[in-house]
């Protein structure tokens, strides 16, 4: 269960704000994926991260690493919680890996 400060929730519904996904592939550089990873934590106290494939979950596993010494120089201290997700990409379901960056 998450508290309410790693949640925010919309003030009109108190329902939990959607944060976009940050979809990786394996041509991704990882210090972009960083800076984005970093502001949206910023700006809406978690980040999903999704790839697909060995190549996209290896940029992925670095961007947050690097993101996590970014966020760490604002005293933001994050854990990373990996789980699996199906997805259809061109009427194919694929397995993807998803990862949610939240603060400690």
């Amino acid at each position: 269960m998450q508290s309410p400060q790693s949640s925010p929730v919309a003030p009109d519904t108190g329902e939990p704000k959607s944060v976009d996904i940050i979809k990786v592939s394996a041509r991704s550089r990882s210090t972009a994926v960083a800076g984005a990873v970093a502001g949206v934590v910023r700006e809406h106290n978690r980040a999903e991260v999704q790839a697909i494939g060995a190549g996209a979950v290896n940029q992925a596993v670095k961007a947050i690493a690097i993101a996590r010494g970014y966020l760490r120089e604002d005293g933001i201290d994050v854990i990373v919680i990996p789980y699996f997700t199906e997805v259809m990409i061109d009427g194919q379901e694929r397995t993807a890996v998803r990862m949610t960056v939240e603060p400690r």
